[in-house]
């Protein structure tokens, strides 16, 4: 018995090109072509979005390819399933009617499926003597066989897209951070650089992306910023090549900046010491070397008298609470960062690190940059390869130096000088002579 495979939709729903192309497709399937159902399934839900199907209308897609018993589809098999709608609706985890409805015109616009509709509009199934089918009448699964390589395709096409894209987001995010962070440091650290221009060419490039941005857009904002970064990276590493510090780590403190005046506040000539009968006499022998008592302010003050000029209403600082509020003002003179002032302080303790600023900023004229010098001593300080007694005694011995040199109160300059060495020779307390006060009272008058 001849039978007819239906091609136009029943009542009222009309006939498109589209269901015709979708019918031709459904028959091109090769009949040794194999698929499996669960895997052409899964491609589908991969290349939804472009296939234009709906969550909801794979909801049912799935419902379909459940009612079907085998797992592998033919070319040359019967692929209709003919469900009732309360039947899918039960295994569409109870979808309402009119949105099943609207779902399977979805997946028959997607030309996922193909309607086979009967004389009548129902889904049945007319068996012959032997029980076999001899016609049915429901969604023909056809083109899921027909078109499993090209699922395949795009469901393949559509991962390379999004790796491609969570990488692209991923190297826009390293490269946004790296330049935002490299510009703070050549600031904080005093990099020379027209530091405002670059940051206002990073706000430009990074001002153009849209709130969603395409894979293209993307990539072309990074690759602008990659430029940027390259530019700042070479500034960076231009800067710190330029750096050369002392070879000789046994005489003098490793710094940041090729600066005489650090190598001298630091400097253990500058305490006056012989070297050890060994040779060594290095910078850890030096710190090691140092009293463990702490400076007494009064020679604080007095190898860092500009300290005094921050003193608020022109008075003088009699303790450690007026000394630190002084370093405090000082800080930001300095254009120290907080960060790097924090820092100093966690490892050294407050009073050292005052002491620490106090010194730099006694030379702030002959040291490049303040805060990039702070932050090398504190890792110093961190390492246990720090005091700041040869920052005051080298300050002392310059002010020494430059008092015989001009020939005015070098006498009391090298008593000074010589009541500070004491603390290194004795265990006692230092009790500052009157020589000493009389000292510190002219600083005080002459700054």
């Amino acid at each position: 018995m001849q039978t007819h495979t239906p091609t136009t939709p029943f009542g009222r729903r009309p006939m498109s090109l589209a269901m015709i192309a979708s019918q031709v497709t459904a028959k091109s399937a090769a009949p040794d072509a194999t698929v499996h159902k669960w895997h052409v399934f899964r491609d589908i839900k991969e290349a939804r979005i472009a296939l234009g199907a709906s969550d909801r209308a794979l909801a049912i897609l799935d419902a379909l390819l459940s009612f079907h018993p085998e797992t592998a589809f033919y070319g040359n098999s019967a692929l209709v399933v003919w469900p009732s709608n309360e039947q899918l609706t039960i295994r569409a985890n109870g979808m309402s009617p009119a949105t099943l409805r609207r779902h399977l015109a979805n997946l028959v616009e997607c030309g996922l499926i193909v309607r086979r509709d009967s004389p009548n509009g129902k889904r049945y199934a007319r068996k012959g003597q032997g029980g076999e089918v001899e016609q049915a009448y429901g969604f023909d699964l056809s083109p899921l066989v027909a078109r499993a390589s090209e699922f395949k395709e795009l469901a393949a096409a559509l991962q390379a897209e999004k790796k491609a894209y969570r990488l692209v987001k991923e190297r826009l995010t390293i490269c946004r951070r790296d330049i935002v962070k490299m510009i703070e440091t050549g600031i904080e650290e005093g990099v020379p650089g027209n530091w405002g221009t670059v940051q206002q060419a990073y706000q430009a490039i990074v001002g153009r992306l849209p709130r969603t941005a395409p894979r293209q857009v993307l990539e072309a904002v990074t690759n602008e910023l990659d430029e940027l970064w390259e530019e700042i990276r070479g500034v960076l590493e231009s800067f710190v090549e330029s750096v050369n510090p002392s070879a000789n780590e046994s005489q003098d403190e490793r710094h940041i900046q090729n600066s005489n005046t650090e190598a001298k506040l630091e400097s253990e000539r500058g305490l006056g010491h012989k070297e050890e009968e060994s040779g060594s006499g290095g910078v850890d022998n030096n710190v090691r070397s140092m009293p463990k008592r702490e400076l007494p302010l009064g020679i604080v003050l007095d190898a860092c008298p500009n300290m005094l000029w921050l003193v608020k209403g022109g008075g003088g600082i009699r303790n450690w609470r007026e000394f630190l509020a002084a370093v405090e003002t000082a800080r930001p003179v300095l254009g120290i960062s907080a960060s790097a002032w924090e820092e100093a302080k966690v490892a050294m303790g407050e009073q050292q690190a005052g002491i620490t600023l106090a010194a730099i900023h006694q030379r702030v004229d002959q040291i490049k940059s303040p805060g990039g010098y702070l932050r090398n001593l504190t890792e110093r300080a961190k390492e246990g390869k720090f005091s700041t007694w040869p920052m005051i005694m080298a300050l002392l011995r310059a002010k020494l130096d430059a008092a015989k040199a001009g020939g005015t109160g070098a006498d009391e300059v090298e008593t000074q000088f010589a009541a500070a060495q004491r603390l290194d020779r004795t265990g006692k307390r230092l009790e500052i002579s009157d020589t000493l006060r009389r000292s510190i009272d002219k600083w005080d008058e002459e700054t």
